[in-house]
């Protein structure tokens, strides 16, 4: 069998899927990094001899050398961006040209020498005792981020030296005291508040522009609201991606057998756990919380299983309570429905989730099933029979492994968190319309799927809905029509 015979065999097992692939030459250096958007697409056009009399001389000397390939699969494109670039500055692949200096991504620099740090755009990353946030993805995000910073911090942005007139009068700089009043040393105050949120510290503002895109949108201030959405989502880009860190579980690094044994071994399994389910919460300042539960087989996500719920019993902020309420509805579902449960379960917190979590399958009666705990602080693995966490080397295969569930559990929960918040503002409008109630907007909603598709409603469609005479069908799509689709399509 041809060397491309054999490649192509493996396409099979290649998912349609947003990663990265790497091929290597017979002696397993690499020669070539890429990204896709659905990997077995992209994999596929290396490895049909048909189209070879299109090949240009460098792509045709490419295939030619390539001898074997490995793919990662990540959550999204921007994902694949970031990787690729970081995977070609590492191998230096020859057949790569871009990437190399860091021009296709934009980095934020402060420099705290400087009497008056301001945060300014770099491309590439030099060790001049700068500090340095990102690479980032999302360059309008980025753009957007930095305009919420100077307007809540009140630093400066772009250009040099002290602050000029201008800048001293320019009502963004005033918060929270004029930057005409500010000593160097309350300026570097502000500058190091900007530097934690870009950290990572960023929740309680999130939640804050929340707060008052709701108040906005209850207001009837759509365009207000619309803009505060727009902010918040380029927060949400730029602190998502350019914090996610990418380690190196490509497919030649990732030793399943070896990940799942030295699980078993640590959670004092009799066989490697080759199904585990990871459940997480996720709220900002304890509004719309929900929870997720994602489902890997054999050290791989197993999307088609994955399971996002809304809390339902719990007021208020209680992650504890949150866990318990999950973990019971998911594994009650399951021994009503007859279905395999899994052969460990991970909670992502500490030792108060993990009784939790323990508690409902207790009260289930399923006392002997796996379920050990993931705290983010220090990623300790927390056990339920043990006093103190294990604490596992950083390069520890076990280790990578529950990280990566982690991760993909607070990745499928926040995901969730936001499409309910856009939403619930979407729906808001609703309420400013006069005769509807609870029943007969959640009536409209079930009916139509949401208020995109009810403003695409004629008045016979609307009047059609149980409870909905001709009159009021007239009146609600003149309201309709009367108030702008910004904030109503959020």
């Amino acid at each position: 069998m041809a060397v491309s015979d054999q490649l192509k065999a493996k396409l099979p097992d290649v998912p349609n899927k947003p990663g990265v692939y790497i091929f290597r030459d017979r002696l397993g250096k690499v020669i070539y990094v890429g990204k896709a958007s659905s990997l077995r697409r992209r994999l596929r056009t290396y490895f049909q001899p048909s189209r070879s009399q299109t090949w240009d001389r460098k792509f045709k000397a490419l295939v030619d050398s390539i001898e074997s390939f490995e793919f990662h699969v990540v959550h999204n494109e921007p994902e694949a961006l970031l990787l690729e670039g970081k995977l070609i500055k590492e191998f230096k692949p020859r057949y790569n040209v871009s990437f190399r200096d860091d021009k296709r991504f934009l980095l934020l620099k402060v420099d705290p020498r400087e009497d008056w740090p301001r945060f300014r755009f770099a491309r590439i990353k030099k060790d001049d005792g700068a500090r340095y946030f990102g690479p980032y993805v999302h360059a309008t995000a980025l753009r957007k981020t930095v305009t919420f910073m100077r307007k809540k911090y009140g630093v400066l942005t772009f250009g040099r030296g002290a602050p000029t007139e201008r800048e001293r009068k320019y009502t963004s700089f005033q918060v929270p005291a004029r930057l005409s009043d500010c000593t160097t040393d309350q300026y570097r105050q502000r500058v190091e508040q900007a530097c934690s949120f870009l950290e990572g510290q960023h929740k309680e503002y999130l939640g804050e522009i929340e707060r008052e895109m709701q108040d906005a949108a209850t207001a009837m201030e759509f365009e207000k609201a619309a803009e505060l959405r727009d902010v918040l989502e380029g927060l949400q880009d730029t602190v998502s991606v350019k914090t996610r860190k990418f380690t190196r579980d490509l497919p030649n690094a990732i030793d399943v057998p070896t990940e799942l044994d030295e699980l078993r071994g640590v959670l004092g399994l009799p066989a490697p756990p080759r199904v585990i389910e990871g459940f997480d919460i996720s709220h900002i300042s304890g509004t719309h919380s929900v929870g997720s539960m994602v489902r890997f087989k054999n050290a791989r996500p197993d999307k088609d299983n994955y399971r996002h719920f809304r809390i339902k019993t719990v007021e208020g902020v209680d992650d504890f309570a949150s866990i318990r309420e999950i973990v019971g509805r998911r594994y009650r579902r399951i021994l009503d429905e007859g279905g395999a449960l899994p052969d460990a379960v991970l909670i992502d917190g500490g030792k108060g989730q993990l009784d939790y979590a323990r508690a409902a399958l207790i009260q289930l009666g399923l006392p002997s099933l796996p379920v050990f705990g993931l705290a983010k602080e220090h990623e300790e693995i927390f056990l339920p029979d043990r006093a103190d966490p294990v604490r596992l080397p950083d390069n520890s295969p076990a280790l990578r492994l529950v990280r990566r569930i982690r991760d993909e559990a607070h990745r499928f929960a926040q995901k969730y968190h936001f499409q309910l918040r856009k939403q619930r503002i979407a729906e808001s409008i609703l309420d400013d319309f006069p005769g509807i109630g609870g029943k007969k907007k959640q009536l409209l909603l079930k009916t139509f799927g949401s208020v995109k598709r009810l403003r695409a409603a004629t008045v016979e469609e609307i009047a059609a809905v149980h409870g909905f005479g001709g009159k009021t069908a007239v009146e609600l799509r003149k309201f309709l029509d009367e108030h702008s689709p910004s904030a109503g399509d959020i």
